[in-house]
């Protein structure tokens, strides 16, 4: 029962990743906010990134991994993502200011994300990594079987050369 309902959920969500059109309405929704960066955020005309992750965090609502960061000039910037969910940080040094761009997906997004391990937390990727492992079990394990049985050898290597066939098919295809 668990294997079918891993195979539904990566089915469903495989097909709501190979289609993204389909959002059934839920468009993303977009938010920005500006501020004034706390004290200690700049030092000695440097960023303290740890300062205004915090700050932003804490007053401001970001949340997720942070994916990026950096200083270009007198910008910088802190990028933070997790599935369904990506906020974008701009900042002055000179000025001491931000502006905080925020973007929450809709369901679809957020379960085509979790397919794919997007900005997805260590146990959810090690849950993708279980799941795969013991699928493909799962799948050894059926094909064996079906190679051990003598009655349908010839029917399982039929199949399975077909499928093989396709599946390179397919590759060369795309």
């Amino acid at each position: 029962m668990v294997s079918l309902l891993i195979v539904l959920f990566f089915a469903l969500t495989g097909l709501l990743a190979n289609n993204p059109q389909w959002t059934f309405g839920q468009q993303p929704q977009v938010t920005s906010v500006n501020g004034q960066l706390p004290d200690g955020a700049i030092v000695n005309g440097a960023p303290n990134y740890l300062v205004i992750s915090e700050y932003l965090r804490t007053s401001q609502g970001a949340s997720g991994q942070i994916t990026d960061y950096g200083l270009s000039g007198d910008n910088g910037r802190i990028s933070y993502g997790s599935p369904g969910y990506t906020a974008t940080a701009t900042f002055s040094v000179s000025a001491g200011t931000f502006t905080l761009q925020t973007t929450r997906s809709g369901f679809v997004a957020l379960l085509t994300e979790l397919h794919k391990g997007t900005n997805a937390s260590t146990p959810w990727k090690l849950a993708i990594d279980v799941a795969a492992i013991g699928l493909t079990a799962v799948a050894a394990t059926g094909l064996i079987l079906q190679l051990m049985m003598a009655k349908k050898r010839t029917t399982a290597l039929v199949l399975l050369s077909i499928g093989v066939v396709a599946g390179v098919g397919l590759m060369f295809l795309a």
